[in-house]
């Protein structure tokens, strides 16, 4: 398994899309404590996404927790002109996530978590498709895995000791 380099969220420009809000509550012995969650994505819109969860008990303190625990895990994911290099899928628990490369014009065939994790990322056009789990926070980590798996077709050839144009003919 590859080392993840680490992205500096100082240098880069930024935005966060709230995926989804829970209201937690725990049976104590005094009553009930109600509290919040939030799951959190966070992109710049040029390949570097993140996700967090936060908990609080109001939720703009747990949105403002999500966005920190996001910022502390980017990666970078290598998009191929406004698509990604090749089909990949990705899981968690009972998530999975199908992410297909499409031609230009398609835009994004998404579903709501998982349109948020490749807005983030700055795909414009992909065709996603969510099995198993509905859970946004299982297809948000799905979707994260199957990122993470991406190749970059330049890297590759590299590797191998061959151009990208040479691979094309």
């Amino acid at each position: 398994m590859r080392t993840r380099e680490k992205i500096d969220p100082g240098q880069l420009d930024i935005k966060d899309t709230v995926v989804s809000i829970n209201r937690v509550t725990k049976v104590v012995k005094g009553g009930k404590n109600l509290s919040f969650s939030a799951l959190v994505v966070v992109g710049d819109g040029h390949g570097v996404v993140g996700y967090g969860v936060g908990k609080a008990k109001e939720v703009p303190s747990a949105i403002k927790k999500g966005i920190e625990a996001a910022k502390k895990n980017l990666i970078r994911v290598p998009v191929q002109g406004t698509t990604v290099p090749h089909p990949v899928v990705g899981r968690y628990g009972a998530g999975r996530v199908l992410l297909k490369p499409a031609p230009d014009g398609t835009g994004i065939i998404a579903g709501g978590a998982v349109r948020a994790v490749v807005e983030s990322a700055g795909v414009t056009n992909v065709l996603t498709k969510s099995l198993g789990s509905a859970n946004p926070h299982n297809v948000v980590r799905a979707a994260f895995t199957a990122l993470a798996e991406l190749k970059d077709p330049a890297r590759l050839m590299r590797l191998r000791g061959k151009d990208l144009e040479e691979a094309k003919a």
